[in-house]
């Protein structure tokens, strides 16, 4: 028999082997085997880089990992995307160290920086733009839009290559170099976010003026602008020349006629590619109609894959509405739905059952049931073996009167015994856990059975989850 030894697998397998790893510290701990392992580690641990406000001493890492990116460069090249949603609003300088030259220097040397987050209100300054304008590979920017007292929004026009742009609670001022700015990218923008609380600012003429800018636009999503009615939406989908393929209407006025919008959409076929749509309730209409109004929109003729909807005011009951819409969704796009979204609607366990019966290619629910219905969830969480991704909610009033217990891990582990083979993360309210697979050895020390385990949340990235209600 040939022996075998572990540094004798072939170097090119190394990139596959350590793309398992998503810890920061267990690919800083394959950096330490030897040099090859660090040689092949060393690109995966700076790729991504993510620093969120819940991380322990978050602020302080921001300044470790700046200090680190001025001072090797060659460590920095290695950043893809940079995801800092906490930072700290008032840099000085401190121990001799001028800490917003150390910053600007560390984002100067990142050469192949292809995406930045920056979000926190405040802590955006010119210096910092103007670094970022010198990562030429740049595409996707998602910064935080509140620009008085921190940042020239003028310097936003230079970012030229942008191929998505997220802003975040943006200023008039942030708004009105919109124009310029999309009119001197190189390429039309295929993403644009725009993400307000109930704010005026954005309205339907200035929709109006950026259209002819966002011909190319696949990814359109608003949340919280209060002025924008289907007017606004219908101008920036008529400039469109091959038709949007992810929209995105949350929390927009509550004079959005969605049966105006849906003549437009079925007259002119602009939902002809329309892979996902999130939608909020509109509050002002009565939910028999509106329900009868979203199942307009959405005819057998939408390549729709991911459903979205959710209530941002009131809780919805289950109800013979909420029923009629899910029935003609199945009806209608069962074929090709991957995720099925629905938040603060409590939903049956027999459309729960229906939709994991029909829906083959399923592999993300979200629903919000009764805590009494959890013990049957799993036989309809059974009926869909592509599932990778489940979240339960309650509903609000059950969860408000704090008197519900928080789901033990042993139970999660019982529900996902029973699912399929493929899924990977499961969670209930607040609480989220991914699903791994342990290794039982016999008595030889050899793998005799290996077991799915629910386990402590490890990702870099906020669970889907946590980021849908937006308004």
């Amino acid at each position: 028999m040939v022996s075998f030894k572990f540094l004798d697998l072939p170097l090119d397998l190394l990139p596959v082997i350590f793309n398992q790893l998503s810890l920061p510290r267990h690919l800083r701990n394959i950096c330490l085997v030897n040099k090859t392992f660090q040689l092949f580690a060393t690109p995966k641990l700076y790729e991504q880089i993510c620093i969120h406000s819940w991380h322990k001493r978050g602020k302080e890492r921001v300044i470790l990992l700046f200090l680190t990116l001025s001072r090797y460069h060659h460590l920095a090249k290695h950043v893809r995307r940079l995801e800092l949603r906490d930072f700290p609003k008032a840099l000085t300088n401190s121990d001799g160290l001028d800490i917003v030259e150390t910053v600007v220097h560390g984002l100067r040397n990142c050469a192949n920086l292809q995406s930045c987050t920056w979000t926190r209100d405040g802590s955006l300054d010119s210096s910092i733009l103007e670094a970022l304008q010198s990562c030429h590979n740049l595409q996707t920017l998602e910064i935080n839009g509140h620009a008085e007292g921190s940042y020239d929004p003028k310097l936003l026009i230079r970012f030229g290559g942008l191929h998505s742009l997220s802003l975040i609670m943006p200023s008039s001022s942030v708004i009105s170099v919109l124009r310029p700015w999309l009119q001197g990218l190189r390429t039309p923008l295929r993403s644009l976010t725009i993400v307000c609380k109930t704010s005026p600012i954005l309205t339907n003429a200035k929709l109006e003026l950026l259209a002819p800018y966002l011909s190319r636009l696949e990814h359109f999503h608003l949340t919280g602008c209060s002025r924008v009615t289907q007017d606004g939406i219908e101008s920036v989908l008529s400039a469109n020349e091959d038709g949007i393929v992810s929209l995105d209407l949350e929390g927009l006025s509550p004079k959005f006629d969605l049966f105006q919008f849906t003549l437009y959409c079925n007259k002119t076929n602009s939902l002809r590619r329309l892979r996902s749509i999130t939608l909020t309730v509109n509050q002002q209409t009565s939910l028999n109609t509106w329900m009868n109004e979203v199942a307009a929109l959405l005819p057998a003729t939408v390549p729709l894959e991911t459903f979205q909807i959710y209530s941002s005011g009131a809780f919805i009951e289950q109800s013979p509405a909420t029923e009629q819409l899910w029935s003609h969704l199945l009806n209608a796009h069962q074929g090709h739905l991957t995720r099925f979204s629905i938040h603060r609607m409590l939903i049956s366990l027999n459309t729960i059952e229906d939709v994991c019966r029909r829906c083959t290619k399923l592999e993300q629910l979200f629903v919000v049931i009764e805590p009494s219905s959890l013990e049957n969830l799993s036989s309809c969480l059974s009926l869909a073996p592509n599932l990778r991704v489940i979240h339960i909610n309650y509903p609000l009033e059950t969860t408000q009167m704090g008197n519900i217990h928080i789901l033990p891990e042993s139970d999660a582990q019982k529900i996902v015994d029973r699912c399929g083979p493929n899924v990977v993360q499961f969670g209930c309210n607040t609480r989220v856990w991914q699903v791994g697979r342990e290794a039982f050895l016999d008595q030889h020390d050899d793998p005799v059975v290996i077991k799915r385990r629910v386990m402590r949340y490890q990702g870099l990235d906020i669970p889907e989850a946590f980021l849908v209600v937006r308004t």
